[in-house]
């Protein structure tokens, strides 16, 4: 894997929007209606953005996957770019809802730093070929030397197995309209 650049970004929010396209959690998120597509991207780049100043974006050496990294205890304001997501995806309506949500998640995250995996995401049409299983190992192992856990949040049933193969166990449940499970590999 490798560290993606600015160059990465529209790359990175492609594979990004089409791995979590039916997403229980994402669609949670982003407004429902016939822009949904392009919301989803708009989150994407949010996030992008996030993990870029504040973490890391990490591409395939097969550019077929890759993963936002964010470490929230080096988090700052980002007042701007949540200004433009919330006209861009959630919506004015879906302030409340969308702020509920990350208070709940945050309540149930470790008050120490940690290594928050906010996304992986591999190419639909390369899924289930090793990719993603390879940069999730590199992932860990790049956590590992900064002696940081690794964090994720899944609402994917189907995704549970291949976390738990890696080493994750599943520490925390929130029941929103779907069911986000936490876990960790610590």
């Amino acid at each position: 894997m490798k560290k993606a650049t600015k160059l990465d970004k529209p790359l990175v929010i492609k594979l990004l929007a089409s791995s979590f396209e039916k997403n229980q959690s994402v669609n949670y998120i982003v407004r429902q209606d016939d822009k949904r597509k392009e919301r989803i991207k708009s989150l994407m780049n949010y996030s992008f953005e996030v993990c870029y100043r504040f973490g890391e974006v990490y591409i395939s050496d097969n550019r077929r996957a890759c993963a936002l990294v964010l470490y929230p205890d080096k988090k700052k304001s980002t007042l701007w770019l949540d200004l433009k997501l919330i006209f861009s995806a959630i919506g004015v309506a879906g302030i409340s809802e969308a702020m509920e949500r990350e208070r709940l998640i945050k309540a149930k995250q470790p008050l120490i730093p940690f290594y928050y995996l906010w996304f992986i995401g591999v190419d639909p049409l390369y899924q289930h070929k090793g990719i993603g299983t390879k940069l999730l190992s590199e992932l860990i192992a790049d956590a590992k030397a900064q002696n940081r856990s690794v964090l994720v949040e899944t609402s994917t049933l189907e995704n549970l197995p291949w976390y738990e193969k890696a080493g994750f166990k599943v520490y925390d449940k929130l029941r929103l309209s779907y069911t986000l499970y936490f876990l960790s590999n610590q």
